[in-house]
């Protein structure tokens, strides 16, 4: 127990760190191989749709975990992947209530049962979306996902150690609007977990593991 304790703690710290400030653009144009298409920088060009999603850490017997979706095939955005809880922001509604709101409908986690330790910066997906993830510790050790079947195919957690092994993730590249764009990938038994997602735990990689203190 002691250990899980000392491990969320120094997530809630390095979240806490000012960390200097990165346009969401920039990072998407930087991780472009080659040509710029221009269905692609009308997405840029245009304000990014708000939203944010759910990093749940989770404490287990085993050790804590990272709960993730699977997205049912139906839906009209990034239907079938592997995604955190999350979506659109509601008018009004901060990061953290959107993430918490979706995690409820998603897969039924009670927004009072989650410690908000903090949020990574904002990144811009090739569909347009600018999507801040929000950090949260689930308090209720005997949570059990019910995932909201219009939503979500299934969920899985991964040990948040594997999360945190920087030689599992790998980079690989998709086509998105006629260009070749970088995206980051991470296999854990049978699935895998790329573009917003991996991208989302890269960076929180960034940020736990802080390289400037090793």
């Amino acid at each position: 127990m002691e250990s899980k304790v000392k491990t969320l703690d120094v997530i809630r710290r390095r979240l806490a760190a000012a960390r200097p400030p990165r346009d969401p653009r920039q990072r998407l144009l930087g991780n472009i191989e080659g040509e710029l298409s221009p269905q692609l920088r009308e997405i840029l060009d245009r304000p990014g749709r708000p939203a944010s999603v759910l990093l749940a850490l989770l404490e287990r017997p085993s050790g804590v975990t990272v709960l993730f979706t699977e997205r049912a095939t139906h839906l009209k955005d990034h239907a079938g992947q592997i995604s955190l809880p999350g979506g659109r922001l509601a008018p009004g509604e901060t990061v953290a209530e959107a993430a918490l709101r979706e995690a409820h409908e998603e897969v039924g986690l009670a927004p009072a049962s989650v410690e908000v330790l903090g949020s990574l910066e904002g990144f811009l997906t090739g569909t347009g979306f600018t999507i801040t993830p929000v950090v949260g510790h689930v308090m209720d050790a005997s949570f059990v996902a019910t995932p909201d079947p219009h939503e979500v195919a299934s969920v899985f957690e991964v040990p948040l150690e594997v999360i945190l092994d920087r030689s599992v993730m790998g980079v690989g590249y998709f086509d998105r609007h006629g260009s070749r764009i970088l995206t980051y990938e991470l296999h854990f038994e049978n699935r895998r977990i790329w573009g917003a997602t991996a991208a989302v735990l890269r960076n929180f990689q960034d940020v736990v593991l802080d390289d400037t203190d090793h």
